[in-house]
């Protein structure tokens, strides 16, 4: 599935793709009813708890222009809380999933969906709390960077709030790179939450500007992918029920049924690639630290090597 030494970028970026071709039938058994799921609960969120924003009158002082402001952010949680966890529920399903048939073909075994359940089913819970952990200490981290400057308040507090919260987005980006390689530790290695944290800490140090760029490279081009494949149902919808926004009329079944068709495609093709970025970049951490490809290749029984050799 790889060459046996340190990969580069386009190696993990054609390996991620071969997965999703060599091993579609378990791939897609993972991520098309996910998808589904995660589009159903979608549209469900925009159909009856879609927000209309607020219409103020020219002559509105700050006080309600910043009321106003507050009610619609609260109003817009409301609206992507439910959807938010729907999406970590789906994220957790499908990267424990999709890790134990990356690693499984990475040595050129297939796996059927039924084995790749059976494996990763048992670290589920601690990979939902991993993935509901980060993204809390960042919000948490970003408030509190914020907070001084909000309770200041005025044009003094405004500046600081930005400053803190662009000090904080740095800091969070930092961090989320240092602990993107936790998820296959704590399924492949079956380590603990704070163990994989550590494990994930270790194997990006040292090499944290290269996780970032092949992370944002990857990003990147999903985004461009996704983009390029919703963009005719985009128009199929608008064609079909063409909607004007702003006007606080619910959206349409029809655009969002169609919305939703592209949706499915584009989630269920993305996933595998996001996926098998993450755990490839993990395998090549550990080729390059701890010769994890000597370790590879005997498991995969290549000729040359045995589990007795020293």
């Amino acid at each position: 599935m790889i060459p046996l030494r340190p990969l580069g970028v386009g190696e993990i970026l054609e390996a991620s793709v071969a997965t999703l071709r060599r091993h579609w039938r378990t791939v897609l058994a993972v991520t098309v009813p996910v998808a589904v799921v995660t589009q159903i609960a979608l549209v469900i969120v925009q159909r009856y708890l879609s927000v209309a924003q607020p219409v103020l009158h020219p002559d509105a002082t700050p006080s309600e222009q910043l009321e106003a402001a507050s009610a619609y952010l609260r109003a817009s949680f409301a609206e992507l809380a439910p959807s938010m966890l729907v999406s970590i529920a789906a994220s957790v399903f499908v990267s424990a999933l999709l890790t134990v048939v990356v690693s499984r073909a990475i040595l050129g075994r297939p796996v059927t969906f039924s084995e790749a359940w059976q494996e990763a089913s048992p670290r589920l819970p601690k990979l939902l709390l991993l993935s509901l952990a980060l993204p809390l200490a960042a919000g948490l981290f970003s408030f509190v960077a914020m907070l001084p400057g909000l309770l200041l308040g005025g044009g003094g507090g405004a500046a600081l709030a930005f400053l803190g919260g662009l000090a904080a987005f740095v800091v969070v980006i930092w961090m989320l790179i240092r602990f993107s390689l936790a998820s296959p530790a704590l399924m492949l290695e079956r380590q603990g939450l704070l163990q994989s944290l550590k494990r994930s800490a270790k194997l990006v140090d040292g090499s944290w500007w290269r996780v970032f760029g092949i992370t944002v490279l990857t990003q990147l081009l999903i985004g461009i992918f996704t983009m390029l494949l919703t963009i005719p149902f985009t128009a199929v919808a608008f064609a079909l029920d063409g909607i004007e926004a702003g006007t606080g009329t619910a959206v349409s079944w029809t655009y969002l049924v169609v919305m939703a068709v592209g949706g499915v495609l584009s989630s269920a093709l993305t996933y595998p690639i996001a996926a098998g970025v993450t755990v490839l970049l993990y395998v090549d951490q550990r080729i390059r630290r701890e010769a994890l490809d000597l370790e590879l290749a005997k498991a995969a029984g290549l000729p040359g090597y045995s589990s007795t050799e020293s």
